[in-house]
């Protein structure tokens, strides 16, 4: 199974997006699936409901951190790469669904968007979208660990 669907199958368990992302990658984190979804649990609905930037990329970027990530904050040249490197993901993401933002990806919606979170139902994934978002960040991710 990929890293796209795990996160896929992460989020149909109900796990949110940000979660289902890291958690595809708990492994090569070296973190366990429970603290690798601990970590990513305050990103899904676009940052705790707020709607901002989609936990998918959010996640996208803390599995980028722990695996390309700089740790010295005197290495200027480590912090721009990955920054560059998190810019282009961003970018990446971008091109195959226009926006970053939770609220943005998610306007078909019928309604208003709710903060909390809601209930896994099976009518709840017919309309959601966030499962292609999910698996556009692990793939992305993947395709970057394979350029290393």
């Amino acid at each position: 199974m990929n890293h796209a669907e795990k996160a896929r199958d992460l989020f149909r368990a109900g796990y949110n997006c940000a979660q289902s992302v890291v958690g595809a990658f708990h492994e090569e984190m070296g973190l366990s699936l429970e603290d690798a979804v601990r970590l990513a649990s305050s990103f899904g609905g676009g940052m705790g409901g707020m709607r901002e930037t989609c936990g998918a990329v959010t996640g996208m970027f803390l599995v980028a951190g722990m695996l390309k990530g700089y740790d010295d904050p005197a290495d200027y040249d480590g912090k721009k790469a990955h920054y560059a490197r998190i810019r282009e993901l961003a970018e990446q993401f971008r091109q195959k669904h226009d926006t970053l933002v939770c609220r943005e990806l998610l306007q078909a919606l019928p309604g208003k968007l709710k903060q909390d979170p809601q209930p896994r139902t099976e009518e709840y994934y017919k309309v959601r979208p966030c499962v292609r978002f999910v698996e556009t960040a692990a793939e992305l991710l993947e395709e970057m660990l394979e350029e290393a």
